[in-house]
């Protein structure tokens, strides 16, 4: 297998740290996004919508998007498994899981794709050139500020993101909070039980993948 991949990018990031957690190693294809390789002729071969990751299986399908990746990986190797123990799990994880995405993950976005230079041209993904929006920054700060307290809530009554368990939803979450420093959001300060559980989880070996 082969993994399309830009180190410095999130969602390429939680592909990384699910290998990790399960113990493999496959081959990192650099996609140098600042360049704007995802751009070429030949990368939008692989995937039309010029975005990492991109898994590259071993029978040569291209497998695009982070959640559809780990879960192709989680049904190839299961163990350990990190989308939960039983359908129950599953759904718990998949649920957390989307929050974080759709509530987390987008208001980070909104705020640096609206904010920073590298994306004046490119708010969105793709090879379609779309004008930033600064008045979304402030935006993006307060849903991200929701997304956070939301966050802290759920971890002061949950050991894990999902349960009692370690799963594919706490890499999204650790991806995310990391995420948000790139806009100078510490999503630990003032939040205890979030910082509590970014520092269990800091200190797994894969978070550094």
């Amino acid at each position: 297998m082969k993994l399309y991949d830009f180190n410095r990018a999130p969602n390429p990031r939680r592909v990384r740290i699910f290998l990790a957690e399960k113990g493999l190693e496959v081959e990192l294809v650099p996609v140098n996004l600042f360049r704007m390789e995802q751009l070429t002729p030949e990368f939008r071969q692989i995937n039309p919508s010029c975005t990492v990751p991109v898994l590259e299986t071993d029978d040569g399908e291209h497998i695009s998007e982070s959640l559809a990746i780990c879960r192709y990986i989680e049904a190839v190797q299961p163990e350990p498994r990190l989308f939960g123990a039983d359908a129950l799990g599953e759904a718990r994880t998949l649920m957390w899981n989307g929050i974080v995405e759709h509530e987390g993950m987008t208001a980070v976005a909104e705020m640096l794709r609206n904010l920073s230079p590298g994306f004046r041209d490119h708010v969105f993904p793709g090879p379609v050139p779309y004008p930033q929006i600064p008045a979304l920054v402030e935006r993006g700060a307060g849903r991200t500020a929701q997304f956070l307290d939301r966050m802290e809530a759920r971890l002061a009554d949950s050991s894990w993101l999902a349960g009692d368990d370690f799963t594919f939803a706490d890499i999204a979450l650790l991806v995310t909070v990391d995420f948000a420093k790139w806009v100078e959001i510490d999503g630990r300060e003032g939040r205890p039980a979030l910082a509590a559980w970014h520092e269990k989880i800091s200190a797994r070996p894969s978070a550094g993948a």
